[in-house]
């Protein structure tokens, strides 16, 4: 156990094969996060499989814990809600039922979503994939006020909106104030955007920072230090736009645990305090 996790959220990507989420939420709270941003995965946690005894025992494990669940986080690689196929937005819309269902019942305030996917050889016009989200949103952000939790919506380099300016023009055009954004650190710097004015850009919207490592030729979520995030200019960004929750480590790792408690001493040691200044 470190001190420096205190300082952090934690995403649990890196254990969705290996663990359960009660597992999971077990192991991060020895490691000593108070705050988990949950992944839907099967066999980790996935809304279909999650009956009411399995939510239940969920719930006990987080209150006995005396942890916080900030978010639940979409599978985005197998759903897409701006999909060609009616089919394919049908699943996902359906799955994101089931997902704000969970939120609602474990009172987590967000929900993280990508805007979709284009084909990348030949995309469809964009406002026919801009219609594929609005609809999508007409159904599933009342859902979401109705269960007590939100729709956040997060850059992703290869989403049909990778760019922040694009993320935010698009909800500003859709209308509904109670849609927030994650900003990935990483996925804006894999796509060479001013970290500075993204964050100002997000406004408001601005509900979770997300933080891991990458370089611009190859897209990961690596331990903090294997990649070029310029990690010692962020606090002050995010002092500058008021951000004050803890900012949530992303990092994917075959060894997870040593690589998410040294990126949380590094990220300390850098001026990252428990509101991720």
């Amino acid at each position: 156990m470190s001190g420096s996790t205190w300082h952090f959220a934690c995403n649990t990507y890196s254990y969705t094969v290996t663990h359960d989420a009660v597992r999971c939420l077990t192991h991060l709270a020895d490691l000593g996060f108070s705050e988990i941003e949950l992944m839907m995965y099967p066999g980790h946690l996935w809304p279909p499989d999650a009956d009411a005894a399995s939510r239940r025992e969920l719930r006990r494990t987080i209150e006995a814990l005396g942890l916080r669940l900030i978010s639940l986080n979409m599978p985005n690689i197998d759903m897409n809600i701006a999909g060609a196929s009616p089919q394919m937005r049908r699943y996902t819309l359906d799955l994101l039922q089931g997902i704000i269902a969970l939120a609602g019942d474990l009172g987590v305030p967000g929900i993280v979503i990508g805007p979709g996917k284009a084909n990348p050889l030949m995309a469809a016009p964009r406002e026919r994939l801009l219609g594929y989200l609005f609809e999508a949103l007409d159904e599933l952000a009342p859902l979401a006020a109705s269960a007590g939790t939100a729709l956040w919506v997060e850059n992703i380099p290869f989403a049909m909106l990778p760019a922040l300016d694009e993320i935010v023009a698009a909800l500003d055009r859709y209308g509904r104030d109670d849609i927030g954004i994650v900003y990935d650190v990483a996925n804006g710097h894999f796509i060479g955007e001013d970290l500075a004015g993204a964050l100002q850009r997000c406004g408001n919207r601005l509900r979770l920072v997300h933080l891991s490592d990458t370089n611009r030729q190859l897209y990961r979520h690596d331990p903090i230090g294997h990649g070029t995030v310029p990690f010692e200019t962020i606090p002050a960004m995010l002092a500058a736009v008021g951000y004050t929750r803890r900012s949530v480590l992303e990092i994917i790792s075959a060894d997870a645990d040593h690589d998410i408690v040294d990126g949380a001493e590094r990220l300390a040691a850098s001026g990252f305090d428990v509101h991720g200044q």
